[in-house]
């Protein structure tokens, strides 16, 4: 009857422990941004101290094209995300296993934004979070929150790069994009602070617009998407504990014993 019981449990905790490193228990948590914008110095310059926070659209654009230059900026509020994780598993009992940002392309609707084209960008983790959105938007530009001329203040020699991307100059549609795990990047997401991305060209050719947080359309919105799995003793260990309670329950006797 000992050996039974004993035999059955043991299999139950090796089933269990690999269970446990699988992919169905991973979790995964979607957010919008909190703030996001563009900034431009225009064909010549002339757009530099323009903000443009509350526009309906995000660009990233090659220096050197018709309308100038285009960098966007995002900012990610993930302290929902680290909630629901701790509850899931418990408190830092949980590791990254991808990031991925979803962006939804659409053709330029303002002559200020150069024409599609396919292209090469970067995507960087800022280090620098104190920007401020800002409520202009290419009919009407702002005065405050950040802009072309101001954005090399929150720039740094900390900032990681997260990836170089390749957009094929489309004009509708979602594309996603899996994010390195840089060490700064995956602390930021880890402490469930607001995490920073900077899209910016890395060729002389790309020009990608895509739509902002202001957007209509929730889910045309920028969409960064993480996804954790427990620690890998975590688990096994709850799981091997519930093993153990259903081994020690008493056991219906065989009448054949």
């Amino acid at each position: 009857m000992k050996t039974t019981a004993l035999l059955h449990f043991l299999q139950a905790a090796i089933l269990l422990c690999l269970l446990s490193a699988g992919p169905g228990f991973a979790a995964t948590f979607s957010v919008n941004p909190v703030a996001d914008a563009f900034v431009t110095p225009g064909p010549s310059g002339n757009l530099s101290t323009n903000n443009y926070g509350g526009a309906g659209a995000l660009s990233i654009a090659a220096p050197g094209l018709a309308q100038g230059e285009f960098q966007s900026v995002l900012q990610f509020n993930l302290s929902g995300a680290k909630s629901s994780f701790d509850s899931q598993f418990g408190a830092g009992l949980w590791s990254i296993q991808s990031v991925t940002l979803q962006l939804t392309a659409i053709a330029p609707n303002n002559g200020i934004f150069n024409s599609s084209a396919a292209g090469q960008f970067n995507l960087s983790w800022m280090q620098n979070d104190s920007w401020t959105e800002g409520s202009g938007n290419p009919m009407m530009p702002g005065n405050t929150g950040i802009t072309y001329a101001t954005l090399g203040n929150f720039l740094s020699g900390a900032d990681e790069s997260l990836g170089t991307f390749s957009f094929n100059g489309a004009t509708s549609g979602n594309f996603t994009y899996s994010l390195n795990l840089t060490p700064s990047f995956s602390a930021d997401i880890l402490s469930g602070g607001i995490v920073g991305l900077r899209p910016f060209a890395a060729d002389n050719s790309v020009s990608y617009l895509f739509d902002s947080r202001s957007f209509g359309t929730v889910s045309a919105r920028p969409l960064l998407t993480i996804s954790v799995v427990p620690e890998p003793g975590t688990l096994s260990l709850s799981l091997l504990g519930l093993s153990l309670f259903a081994w020690r329950r008493p056991l219906r006797r065989n009448p054949h014993e």
